[in-house]
């Protein structure tokens, strides 16, 4: 690039690129500063306070040996399933109904989006509520006369996570419904006419055609609920609070654990590392699919 091109580029936009200052300072001392911090003390001893005691890969040795992280991990990487494939499988869908042009398209838009205006506690709270056996969905049906009908997902070691996806799901399935229904209205109409002259299926020129067409919104999609799905934390504590006994239990709240009730600053630094490489794998290869093959076309 020669320096008058150089130039023109640094005063393009000046004014934006002034007001964005403090906002890129912030991000570089917060979010990039407190990232280092992080896995620096990762590998010292550190505990109430931090100290500059190395001690190499020990805190990952003992995070690694550690039941509970390789539980909470099995957790997350169960719910993160769960949550990706409903999500944007069910999103497409009512994204796919609601691009029909139906009546009161505005309601039901509203009625779909409405869970993810909610905090996840609130949505927690509730949730816990319609699983537990005496109060919620298990009492409502005994109450009508089927005394053996069991519904105890939430105080089940073995199916207390797939509650918590279900609530995951139910929250988060109208944001993924939202972007999915900007992309299909993005689509040129001349695409549809084209199918419909030719006597496509309507599902086949949605395989075929539009769903190839919408990549970057299903990327983009993904990439925002995986990130939200590695710091799970306020969904957990509100419905189980990682009961019963660790059985729902995820990395967030074993960082926490550890740092606040345990006062071990260090092994809770590791955890977190290791949840900042998560989101690094997630993040990075996004980044270099919508920016890095354009900057080389």
């Amino acid at each position: 690039m020669s320096a008058g091109r150089a130039q023109a580029f640094w005063l393009r936009n000046l004014t934006a690129k002034i007001a964005a200052i403090p906002m890129i300072l912030t991000s570089l001392v917060i979010f990039i500063g407190c990232s280092i911090w992080t896995v620096v003390y990762s590998f010292t001893s550190s505990r109430s306070l931090p100290v500059t005691d190395f001690v190499g890969f020990r805190q990952y040795e003992r995070l690694f040996g550690a039941h509970r992280w390789s539980l909470a991990v099995e957790n997350i990487a169960i719910y993160g399933v769960l949550t990706l494939v409903f999500a944007l499988t069910v999103g497409f869908i009512l994204a796919a109904l609601l691009d029909q042009k139906i009546r009161f398209e505005s309601i039901f838009r509203t009625i779909f989006l409405y869970p993810y205006a909610m905090s996840f506690i609130v949505t927690g709270v509730v949730w816990q509520w319609m699983f537990n056996p005496g109060l919620g969905i298990q009492h409502f049906v005994r109450q009508l006369g089927f005394e053996n009908f069991t519904f105890d997902l939430i105080s089940n070691r073995n199916t207390v996570i797939y509650a918590i996806a279900i609530a995951g799901i139910w929250q988060i399935t109208g944001f993924a419904m939202v972007l999915m229904l900007a992309g299909l209205r993005a689509v040129d109409d001349q695409i549809w006419k084209a199918s419909r002259v030719d006597g496509i299926p309507a599902w086949k020129t949605y395989v075929m055609i539009i769903i190839p067409m919408m990549r970057g919104v299903f990327v983009t999609s993904l990439v925002i609920i995986a990130a939200g799905i590695v710091k799970l934390y306020d969904l957990v504590v509100a419905m189980t609070n990682g009961g019963p006994g660790f059985a729902s239990d995820v990395p967030a709240m074993y960082v926490y654990n550890w740092l606040f009730e345990r006062a071990n600053l260090g092994h809770a630094m590791a955890a977190s590392t290791m949840m900042l490489l998560t989101v690094l794998i997630i993040m990075v290869p996004w980044f270099y699919m919508e920016y890095g093959r354009k900057n080389k076309n």
